[in-house]
């Protein structure tokens, strides 16, 4: 099948390199010739591992292509999927549509023959009704329906998301589109991936009411923490214990310094205002927004209390600055609050993280930053995990001890186990269990 996929952003570009490797024929679609240009030469504009391997191979075999010219893309295929950002519109919260509904009016422009029209980006309810008035208005006599196809990728392990996934949510009462849409996901029939087939707006709901519970999830165990260091309990043992639970479940269940990323804040931010439009507030998850948003503020005090109440004139040492690992995605990163809270207390801060140093250069002002781990904690009175990265989890402990001016480590992931730290001689602090007698 022929594909056209409008937007080579995360979403678009996984995508539409995945669905190559099925066997269709995909073309990408984005406006920034700089962007294109990149990917003809085979540069990826994000990190995602094994991204480029995928992009490369689909390229040479002839079955994914890049362009700025939407014309044939669109009138050859298939199907049309509107994979552009909807980031949280300024003022109000809501999702920005601007780029789905510019994307919807030149698919109609441009659309031959009965074309599917898919949209991939995370939309709110009603989405596709506007996106099929649009077209409809401007090609009354087109023939085409409009699908929604919502994405459940994790950054960082997005290509294993994509080709193995728990499911795949359609929604469509078309039979022509549903029949379309079930030959362009027929390779997942070999693993008996689950197909939900559903009407369009319960599709829309779906893929935001599964990020607002797996933000819930966060939070909750995040709360937990926090009670957890007051009463002498083990966080890590309570979500363990209460992840075995089947009705629960272990994922989505590690203390840390908050969500961030591309999908949760604005999300979870769309859906309570969508909630709020149609007077059905979800106060479950207005409470989420807010405690998150006010944890990640919290955590730069937990690291100015580990080093004695004053970082004033003092250096610290940060490892890490993507909101999670294998991505360099910085979007409402925790390190985004953290950093620059401790900055304003007169630290001086010297970082690393192994991709999302460029964006970062672009974020937080007033920082340095190191090569390694190591040199960040050059010199260090402290040194603070921030993101749980696997070269952070195996870490030369006595070449970072040696490196440093100091023996505070404040690992807000939890990676490491205080009676080795403690052992080791470092003043250790961590998120949601019980700190160790020095004395003991």
């Amino acid at each position: 099948m022929r594909v056209a996929m409008i937007g080579t952003g995360y979403v678009g570009l996984v995508s539409g390199a995945c669905f190559a490797d099925f066997g269709h024929v995909v073309t990408c679609v984005d406006k920034d010739a700089s962007k294109i240009d990149r990917l003809h030469q085979g540069i990826m504009p994000i990190y995602e591992p094994g991204l480029d391997t995928l992009v490369e191979k689909n390229v040479k075999e002839e079955r994914l292509f890049f362009t700025t010219e939407a014309k044939d893309a669109i009138a050859d295929a298939d199907a049309v999927f509107i994979a552009v950002g909807t980031p949280s519109r300024r003022g109000d919260g809501h999702a920005d549509l601007s780029y789905v509904y510019a994307a919807a009016e030149e698919i109609a422009e441009l659309m031959d023959g009965f074309t599917v029209v898919v949209t991939k980006s995370t939309v709110p309810v009603g989405t596709g009704d506007e996106v099929e008035d649009i077209i409809r208005r401007k090609r009354p006599d087109a023939d085409f329906a409009v699908v929604s196809n919502p994405e459940f990728l994790r950054e960082g392990a997005a290509i294993k998301d994509f080709k193995i996934p728990d499911r795949v949510v359609v929604g469509t009462d078309n039979e022509r589109a549903r029949e379309l849409m079930r030959e362009l996901y027929r390779p997942l029939f070999l693993n008996e991936t689950p197909i939900l087939f559903t009407n369009r707006r319960t599709s829309e709901l779906i893929k935001y009411a599964a990020n607002a519970f797996l933000a819930v999830k966060i939070t909750f165990i995040n709360e937990m923490a926090d009670l957890c260091e007051k009463v002498g309990a083990n966080v890590q043992e309570v979500s363990r214990g209460i992840g075995l639970d089947g009705r629960i479940g272990s994922k989505f269940l590690n203390a840390g310094p908050g969500y961030g990323g591309s999908c949760f804040p604005k999300d979870t931010l769309a859906l309570t205002k969508t909630a709020n439009d149609h007077d059905s507030p979800v106060r479950i998850v207005d409470t989420v927004v807010e405690v998150n948003a006010a944890r990640k503020k919290a955590m730069a005090e937990k690291v100015i209390a580990a080093m004695g109440g004053d970082v004033n004139g003092r250096r610290i040492g940060v490892l890490g600055l993507a909101f999670k690992q294998n991505t360099d995605d910085m979007r409402d990163a925790p390190s985004l609050d953290i950093v620059p809270a401790l900055v304003a207390a007169g630290a001086q801060i010297t970082a690393f993280d192994p991709e999302a140093m460029d964006e970062a250069r672009h974020l937080i002002e007033g920082i340095a930053y190191a090569e390694n781990a190591y040199g960040a904690a050059e010199g260090a009175e402290a040194v603070v995990i921030l993101t749980e990265w696997d070269q952070f989890r195996a870490l030369d402990m006595d070449r970072l001890q040696g490196a440093m001016a100091g023996r505070s480590l404040i690992d807000l992931r939890n990676i490491y186990d205080p009676s080795d730290m403690k052992r080791r001689g470092f003043a250790y602090t961590s998120i949601g269990r019980p700190e160790i007698d020095e004395k003991a």
